[in-house]
């Protein structure tokens, strides 16, 4: 029956989506007047499927010293020191239950995980303009997973843990990360979580690296091969286990040949492969409600969809699509923008889109946490899109909060 009733919202809310930019569109080129249209909907053949649980929301890393065009919006929404004992966040979450959780972000490729394997000081981030990213290496303690993993299954989440995969490369000054993976902590992450007993969705190895990646990037043959180890470190402590952990990478900017190149070379070894979206442009852009309002400029990401559907296709392997990460204006979004009614015209756009291209979860960024969560980042209350993503229909839970 939930999958029943899931299906039923998302029905509503892309129905909602079609007929709203028909009227937009109807506007614009009557100058003014609105004209009726009528939509069918052809319900005795599918044009793409999604999982159950579609929807999918991320937390991140970014401590309250991030700050973007002079504004922290940040607070303590961070894995580190979001208070979970905030009796809204987690009915936010189990309102969903299952919600899938993508842990991870710009800063998951600096972290280290205090396990004693290797041993090394556990310290937190520090914001420093010379460093990659703007802060130092920070540091995941296992009392703080142990916590994290205790409220994830009070909420019912699924969860699905990014791995830093910068661990053990040089750095060069183009950009290029050389030389293979140092799985070596993140194996030791794994291992006390499988013998904590700890139920983990999936691993994901790296956060925008592909392509020209963001800041650093790794090859893709060298990715490729990184992947397989990930697979070979998941198969070997989950020998015993009765269902495995999901495989999924990049978690990057879509680069057809980059992600070809993955794919191809290791059409087996991949769950799933995951792309980010912000195709808004940055946060600070003052035309942003325009963008959103603009059918015509959010059909253009339908090119990556195909594109990436078209890929996956044509290749031997079962791997299938998600979009990882969406916060749609990069930079921790824009307040009164992507935090407001207004930006349920994008993000519904974009929840029936990818799932026209067989994308079986769409993240969207963030739970809470800047200025695009579905959370508001101080007082937990529920942001307008947490609703577009849980209508009546969908989960009639939300309104108990």
């Amino acid at each position: 029956m939930g999958s029943q009733f899931q299906f039923l919202g998302l029905y509503f809310w892309v129905v909602f989506c079609i007929y709203s930019s028909i009227t937009v569109e109807s506007q614009n080129v009557s100058g003014g007047g609105t004209i009726e249209g009528t939509v069918l909907i052809n319900g005795s053949a599918s044009i793409g499927r999604i999982d159950d649980d579609f929807i999918c929301a991320t937390m991140d890393w970014w401590p309250p010293e991030k700050c973007d065009y002079g504004t922290c919006s940040w607070g303590h929404a961070s894995m580190l020191n979001l208070d979970l004992n905030n009796t809204v966040l987690l009915n936010a979450v189990k309102a969903f239950s299952p919600l899938k959780l993508r842990l991870g972000g710009t800063l998951q490729d600096k972290v280290i995980y205090d396990t004693g394997s290797p041993p090394q000081p556990c310290t937190q981030f520090v914001k420093n303009s010379s460093e990659l990213f703007g802060f130092t290496q920070g540091c995941l303690p296992m009392s703080r997973w142990d916590e994290l993993n205790n409220f994830f299954k009070k909420a019912g989440a699924l969860v699905i843990f990014g791995l830093n995969a910068l661990n053990g490369r040089n750095l060069s000054s183009d950009g290029s990360a050389l030389g293979p993976w140092d799985y070596t902590n993140a194996a030791s992450l794994i291992r006390y979580t499988v013998n904590k007993g700890y139920v983990i969705y999936g691993w994901e190895l790296g956060n925008e690296l592909s392509g020209n990646g963001v800041g650093v990037r790794v090859a893709a043959d060298q990715y490729a091969s990184d992947v397989l180890s990930l697979q070979h470190v998941v198969e070997d402590l989950y020998k015993n286990s009765d269902v495995k952990p999901l495989v999924l990478a990049p978690g990057g900017f879509f680069d057809a040949g980059w992600y070809k190149q993955l794919v191809t070379t290791i059409p087996k070894s991949l769950d799933v492969v995951t792309h980010h979206i912000y195709n808004l442009g940055p946060g600070v852009d003052t035309h942003l409600i325009d963008k959103i309002l603009d059918p015509t400029y959010l059909d253009g990401e339908a090119n990556t969809f195909s594109s990436l559907q078209s890929i996956l296709k044509s290749t031997a392997t079962n791997a299938t699509a998600w979009v990882g990460e969406a916060g749609g204006a990069y930079n921790s979004g824009h307040n009164l923008v992507t935090n407001a009614f207004v930006f349920s015209f994008w993000y519904l756009d974009q929840l029936g889109m990818s799932a026209t291209y067989d994308t079986k979860t769409y993240c969207r960024q963030t739970l809470i946490g800047g200025n695009y969560g579905l959370l508001n980042t101080t007082t937990f209350v529920p942001n307008p899109d947490y609703y577009s993503c849980s209508s009546p229909c969908y989960n009639p839970a939300c309104c108990t909060l």
